[in-house]
């Protein structure tokens, strides 16, 4: 067991944790929780590290998988100062990066038996629950990809993982440098691409998502930038009741893919 919180290994944990840089030197992220631990992919577990007290609580089914990791039991203390929340769930992992290529997140229409590419790009987004909200709808809503541009939230932070509900091990995503480039890039595959915005002249409910489509949405103060709308090849808006402004940046990526879903489940 491990008891002392100047632990080598719990101190790497805890980099892992708090520090972006540890994460991507090591090519590794935390989870938490048994949910998470199911969902894992088996061959992406590096380390696991369990509480006496979860263990002894543990259902049989849940021991058997805990086992298969080999885990290392610490101290309540120890679970605590690693997962670095007020009340830690009793069990946490280490897991292995993934990289998806772009070939991977452009075609993962394939792997989901589609037809067609319905792809999801934000640009700029920085809270970390939105990002992680994202994801987890976009899942839910049959996205076949999701890109990053590299102004967004590492999407390898705690709280993104905790808000995927495990869609991270599941939804193909990849950061790009330059995003208006990589729409351009899709226009010349076939893809047209929806830019939610406030100056749209047609409502989303009134395009064709059934062909191959993107949706492009922006930061949550700022919106898109100029150069990224502009890229697009077509606005659309998202029309408001009442005196709101503007629309929190995952729920205008919910209602598009799956206004998008709608369309082509009919």
């Amino acid at each position: 067991m491990i008891k002392s919180l100047s632990n080598e290994r719990v101190r790497k944990v805890v980099s892992y944790i708090q520090k972006s840089k540890a994460r991507k030197e090591s090519g590794v992220f935390v989870i938490e929780g048994m949910k998470m631990l199911r969902e894992a992919p088996v061959l992406q577990v590096r380390e696991v590290y369990v509480t006496e007290k979860f263990l002894d609580d543990a259902s049989e089914e849940d021991k058997e998988i805990l086992w298969r990791y080999g885990v290392e039991t610490v101290t309540a203390e120890v679970m605590k100062k690693m997962a670095g929340t007020q009340t830690p769930q009793g069990v946490l992992a280490v897991v292995g990066m993934y990289n998806y290529s772009e070939e991977e997140v452009l075609e993962g229409y394939k792997e989901l038996g589609d037809e067609k590419p319905l792809l999801l790009i934000l640009e700029n987004i920085q809270d970390p629950g939105n990002l992680g909200t994202m994801l987890r709808s976009s899942e839910g809503a049959g996205v076949t990809g999701v890109i990053f541009s590299r102004g967004s939230a590492d999407v390898y932070n705690p709280k993104v993982i905790r808000s995927t509900m495990g869609s991270i091990f599941r939804m193909p995503f990849m950061y790009v440098d330059d995003v208006p480039a990589f729409i351009g890039k899709l226009s010349k595959l076939g893809i047209k691409t929806y830019a939610a915005h406030l100056k749209g002249k047609k409502n989303y409910d009134q395009f064709d998502y059934t062909e191959p489509t993107a949706f492009l949405i922006g930061n949550e103060g700022n919106g898109l930038s100029k150069e990224t709308a502009d890229a697009a090849s077509e606005y659309v808006l998202i029309p408001m009741k009442g005196k709101v402004e503007s629309m929190n940046a995952a729920t205008s990526a919910a209602i598009l893919t799956f206004e998008a879903s709608r369309q082509r489940r009919k």
